[in-house]
């Protein structure tokens, strides 16, 4: 049997007749830019979050950089965050001119451990930035609490997180701002790249609108330099469909991570995702920690089981990162967990049949070893 990682194909093929009837209008009107469908995304995917705004860009890189220079984020100002997530989070803060200080994770849910934030903070600490990690909200309580305390700003990494939910709270209304990305191997994936940001904040959503366009107040009234960040007609509206899809795919992907979970329990040799209290994941992602990751990917490859990586290798070791002279057993627990990471095929579609052959197949690999 063959089980692909993502099944991309199977979920765009089910929406052409939703979609395409809107990009054909997009075409014959020639409105590539902005536009009804932009604002009219905009405005469900802020009520999906729960949130006053959204704002639409260009990428969930985008996202995070804009907040944080709408934050005024400055030269030297130091931001706390997780060395297991994707660049984009620590290029954000880079470019906005900030600097990175990693703190460890937790060894159950991989998500910034809230008891190493204080001993992070220094008088150049203005913000910390929770990653949702594979679909799991942090714990964005304790988080806000300790920031409140220092009189910092809380920015959600939420670009894996899609209507995840945190003590009955939606990702992207936990923070002073939230950054989501729509590339479209996640929960709610465009048609190319895409982002948004959404926030209760007045200012910080008009900061990002100009920033996101040329820095324009208004067409050629440039009040200040910006990007050219804005997310494009036909992307917005291949979301604005998906969005309506999107609370039934992440129930199908809870109920394949009840089946994993059901079918791996009690496999010596296997590390389950924990699900926090009060905490409704999305599973963008569903990780198990193995020893000897390599060889178990190899053979369930073998056994036509796609399988991947997120992310092996800590931000702290990549080469873009080596000025920070941090060496490995620097952050220990996310170092294990990057030794370990198996992420197992995940997506809406996935079938009874696929993943148990998924489990039994790894069942028999790591009896095996």
């Amino acid at each position: 049997m063959e089980v692909p990682f993502l099944d991309l194909k199977s979920q765009n093929s089910s929406l052409r007749d939703e979609i395409l009837p809107r990009w054909e209008e997009i075409l014959a009107s020639a409105g590539f830019i902005g536009g009804h469908y932009v604002t009219g995304f905009e405005h469900g995917f802020a009520q999906a979050c729960n949130s006053r705004y959204c704002v639409a860009v260009n990428s969930g890189t985008d996202a995070l950089r804009f907040i944080l220079l709408a934050l005024d984020l400055q030269p030297g100002d130091e931001v706390i965050t997780v060395p297991n997530t994707f660049i984009a989070t620590t290029e954000a803060i880079s470019q906005a001119g900030g600097k990175i200080v990693f703190i460890d994770i937790d060894p159950l849910t991989y998500n910034i451990d809230p008891t190493k934030i204080e001993a992070a903070i220094t008088p150049k600490t203005k913000g910390i930035i929770p990653v949702h990690l594979y679909g799991q909200p942090a714990e964005m309580d304790t988080i806000n609490k300790i920031a409140a305390k220092h009189n910092l700003w809380v920015v959600e990494d939420a670009c894996q997180a899609h209507l995840a939910e945190y003590h009955g709270r939606k990702a992207g209304s936990l923070g002073v701002a939230a950054a989501f990305s729509f590339y479209p191997g996640k929960n709610l994936g465009a048609c190319g790249d895409a982002g948004a940001v959404t926030t209760n904040d007045p200012q910080i959503a008009d900061q990002i609108r100009i920033l996101r366009d040329h820095g324009q107040e208004k067409k050629y009234h440039h009040i200040s330099e910006g990007f050219n960040g804005r997310c494009d007609a036909i992307q917005a509206a291949a979301l604005q469909v998906k969005l309506k899809h999107l609370p039934q795919w992440n129930e199908a992907r809870r109920h394949n991570a009840a089946l994993y979970h059901k079918l791996l329990k009690n496999i010596k040799g296997i590390t389950l995702p924990t699900q926090t209290e009060n905490c409704l994941p999305v599973y963008h992602l569903f990780v198990i920690l193995v020893d000897d990751r390599n060889q178990v990917m190899t053979a369930l490859n073998e056994k036509g089981i796609s399988a991947a990586l997120h992310y092996p290798v800590p931000l702290h070791r990549q080469k873009a990162y080596a000025e920070m002279n941090l060496e490995e057993g620097s952050f220990p627990v996310a170092e294990e967990c990057a030794r370990k990471l198996l992420s197992l095929p995940m997506f809406p579609e996935l079938t009874k049949e696929q993943i148990t052959y998924v489990c039994e197949s790894l069942k028999e690999i790591i009896l095996n070893k």
